[in-house]
Order: structure tokens, then C-alpha cells, then sequence
């Protein structure tokens, strides 16, 4: 890199440290403000930092996202809040689109396409996407992503790390070194559009033998590290059958289901980010026939042994085993456990697997407030380990706690009612464990993700 990219990419930066210094400090003082008149104190501040964040581009929104659905790494009425965020930033326009497709595919990158609609069809935190068609007729989608997204990564990541060493200094229940690690990691691979494009590869793999689950079909030709070009699935969002027969939304839900656990039992991966703006339902006859998986840029890929653990956890857990429960959160990576720290996490692990622990038909929250009940026992572990802690999370379980939360939030919002305990033991039956290494290496190779002959991924 010559020294004036370097130079540039400082600017960039101080550029970006600016930008969200102004967005939070005009949050803060709002939320003194709000403190003055009297309402709703950290309920009310938790909105306003909502607000403030979701006007922000960039990975911000994601971080805050992650963070909401660890246990006790964030206040309970700042989870509930950031947990919602979306962003409704406008799209980057015209002048942008065409400058980063010249970019990536050349000063004819028109004629590349047959059809391509310059106003985006969607705006997400790290870029937005493109309706457009091939010559031979295929409909696609076209993601780019915004300007300056490495600077604004590194420069919200740095101040991310201060906030939580603040965090840990002042509340040290949770070690959340960890976390940090994990989440500067994940941020970065979303970035590479090229690895997002080998992890549609690797679930059209996954996947292959469900026909009701439709991944796209990547471009190769037409996309970069900052450009992703993919066939268009046209399907409804998930909302849309809110109101639908019972019989519908079950449906649904045990197709979304399926599509997330199988490929983790069976290979030990999962999709990182699932909630509703990533799903939609293809239909025919005016039925939903299947769903459709949308984004694919937060993909978590773990060893045997983390899948072992989650089993071992469940079988815990259904047995009141305490011996199994410990050795479970061993092949999680958590250390230094004592009896009194598992018994406090298995209060957490019970609101998780709540719903696979019962053989029965229920809701995921069972006639419970999900949130209210979620903050309950938030605080309640959060009290807990204050008192005999700290607990350092391990990176791992990071993503699988948030996926497993956001995967909850959509049967929720579905209001699917399913035995969930024979759908989950159903999933864990089908693939023996001790294959899953084998399978995992298969399938990463195939997707362009290792080499050929190599454990390890690029």
C-alpha cells in the first residue's frame, strides 16, 4: 500500500470516528434530556440509542445487533431495542452506483447486463442491492457494497473495543474479550463478497436434498470482493402470512426449521443472521411451496466438538444431569466453571432450549411474553453473576446463541405452533456425529472455501 492509500485510509477513518461520535453524542444528549423530563429511564435511552444507530451505515448496526442477543453483555431494555434494528438509511444513489461498478467490472459494465435498474431495491448496513437480468433472461440481484466499509469496520471495531473494556471495568460479570474477537472476525469475512459468494456454493451443497429450501446461484463473472451478483428469488417476506391458516404457518416454520439445523447437524454450520428481511416463501397454486434463503454473508462454520456440546446440553438439561451439562460447556470452550457458575448459565441454556426440552405441540414462547420473560432472566443471570462470577463467553458461542434467538424470533412473529422437540430430535438422529468432520471438510473443499486436501479454511 503507497503512502497516500495509507494516508487516505486515515482520513477515511477519522472521517468515520466523527461521524458516529456525533451520532452518539447527540444520542447521549437526548437521553439526558429524556432523564430531566422524567420518563422511562434506560427503556427510554435504549430507544433513543436505536435511533441514533440506525441512521448509521455500516457495521455499527450490525455489532449492536449481535450484542443484543449475548446474555447479560447489554443491559435487558437496551437488548430489547437494538435487537429491533433494521437500517433506514437511505440508498447510496445513481453517481455511487455507477463509480463502484465501473470499478469492479470495467468502464462497460452495462453491457455486461441486459437489464439493470439503477434505484436499489433494498439498502442493508454494509451495502444494498440492484434488480437486474442477464442476457439469457435470468433475473438477478446485484449487491454492492457502500464506500469506505474496510475504515468504517476498523474504526467502529476500535471504538467497540474501548466500550467494552469500559463495560468490563464497570460490570464484570461478563469477560467480553472474547466477544470482541469473534465479532471483529465475522465483520471482516462480511465484508469479502467473494466469500459470501463461496458460502452460496457451499448451502446450495448443504442443501441440495431439500427441494422446499431455494438458495441462488452465484455469478462468478459478474462479481468481486465488493460486488456480488446472484439469480433473483421471488417469494413473499415472512410477514406476509402472519395472518395465514395455522396449517400455513407451521409449514413455513418447519421448513425454516429444517434448512437451519440440518446443515449444523450434519456439518456442522449455520446461518449466522436469520431473521425475516433473509427468508421468503415462493408459492404455487397461491400456497407457499417452499422458502427461499436470501443472504448468506454471516456464515459460522465449527468443529465436531461444538456440535457435541449442544447435544450434550440438550441431554443435560432433559435428564438433569449436572455431570453432562458441565461437560458440555467444556466443549463449548467456557473454563474455569465452578458448580455454582453452570447452575447460573443453565438458567440461560433453559430459556434457550426451552422449546426442544418438551414432547409437545407448543408455541416458541408457550404463552409467555418472550421479550419480558427473555429480560427476566437476563437480569436474573446478570445478578447471579455479579454476585459469583465473572464468566469469559467463549467466541464460539457467540453466534449460535444469537442465531438461535433470532431463528425463535420468527417462529414468534410466525406464530408457528409445532412440536419442536421431534423436529430438533429428528434433525440430531439423521446425521451420526462422528461422520460430521469428514462431511464438513467435503463440502467446504467443494465450495472453493479450502483447498483440495486441506482442514483448513481460506
Amino acid at each position: 500500500m503507497s503512502g497516500q492509500d495509507e494516508r487516505n485510509r486515515l482520513t477515511r477513518r477519522v472521517r468515520r470516528y466523527a461521524r458516529v461520535g456525533a451520532a452518539l453524542s447527540g444520542a447521549a444528549v437526548r437521553m439526558g434530556a429524556a432523564r430531566l423530563a422524567g420518563d422511562d429511564g434506560r427503556t427510554r435511552e435504549a430507544v433513543i440509542l436505536r435511533e441514533a444507530l440506525g441512521r448509521l451505515k455500516g457495521p455499527l448496526i450490525k455489532v449492536a445487533q449481535m450484542l443484543a442477543t449475548v446474555p447479560d453483555a447489554l443491559p435487558p431494555e437496551y437488548a430489547a431495542e437494538l435487537i429491533k434494528l433494521q437500517t433506514n438509511a437511505p440508498p447510496m444513489g445513481p453517481a455511487f452506483v455507477r463509480r463502484r461498478m465501473a470499478a469492479e467490472l470495467g468502464p462497460n459494465w452495462r453491457e455486461k447486463y441486459a437489464e439493470f435498474e439503477m434505484k436499489a431495491a433494498a439498502a442493508a448496513s454494509l451495502g444494498q442491492v440492484h434488480r437486474a437480468a442477464a442476457h439469457d433472461g435470468r433475473r438477478l440481484a446485484v449487491k454492492l457494497q457502500y464506500p469506505d466499509m474496510e475504515s468504517a469496520v476498523a474504526a467502529d471495531l476500535k471504538q467497540l473495543k474501548l466500550i467494552l473494556a469500559v463495560h468490563r471495568r464497570l460490570d464484570p460479570a461478563i469477560d467480553t474479550s472474547e466477544i470482541f474477537r469473534e465479532l471483529s472476525e465475522r465483520l471482516a469475512e462480511e465484508l469479502d463478497y467473494g466469500r459470501e459468494l463461496r458460502h452460496i456454493l457451499l448451502y446450495r451443497e448443504l442443501l441440495k436434498d431439500q427441494p422446499q429450501v431455494r438458495v441462488p446461484e452465484p455469478l462468478p463473472a459478474l462479481s468481486t470482493r465488493r460486488l456480488l451478483t446472484m439469480t433473483w428469488l421471488s417469494g413473499k417476506g415472512m410477514l406476509h402470512y402472519k395472518e395465514a391458516p395455522q396449517e400455513v404457518r407451521n409449514r413455513l416454520a418447519t421448513w425454516l426449521f429444517r434448512a437451519w439445523w440440518e446443515p449444523f447437524y450434519s456439518y456442522g454450520i449455520i446461518h449466522g443472521d436469520p431473521h425475516l428481511g433473509n427468508y421468503s416463501a415462493w408459492e404455487e397454486g397461491g400456497e407457499p411451496a417452499g422458502i427461499n434463503l436470501i443472504d448468506f454473508g454471516c456464515v459460522r462454520i465449527f468443529p465436531a466438538r461444538f456440535v457435541a456440546g449442544v447435544v450434550e446440553l440438550w441431554h443435560g438439561l432433559r435428564e438433569e444431569d449436572f455431570e453432562r451439562t458441565a461437560a458440555a460447556y467444556e466443549m463449548w470452550g467456557f473454563r474455569g466453571l465452578n458448580r455454582e457458575l453452570i447452575e447460573i448459565l443453565n438458567i440461560w441454556a433453559r430459556f434457550i432450549y426451552g422449546p426442544v426440552l418438551e414432547d409437545r405441540e407448543r408455541t416458541m414462547a408457550d404463552g409467555i411474553d418472550p421479550v419480558q420473560y427473555g429480560r427476566r432472566e437476563a437480569f436474573r443471570v446478570h445478578r447471579l453473576l455479579r454476585e459469583k462470577g465473572p464468566v469469559t463467553i467463549p467466541r464460539e458461542f457467540v453466534f449460535m446463541d444469537r442465531a438461535a434467538i433470532g431463528l425463535g424470533a420468527v417462529f414468534i412473529h410466525l406464530g408457528a405452533r409445532l412440536n419442536f422437540h421431534r423436529l430438533f430430535v429428528s434433525a440430531m438422529e439423521r446425521h451420526p456425529r462422528e461422520e460430521l468432520d469428514a462431511r464438513q471438510r467435503a463440502a467446504l473443499q467443494k465450495a472453493g472455501l479450502i483447498p483440495p486436501g486441506d482442514g483448513r479454511e481460506r
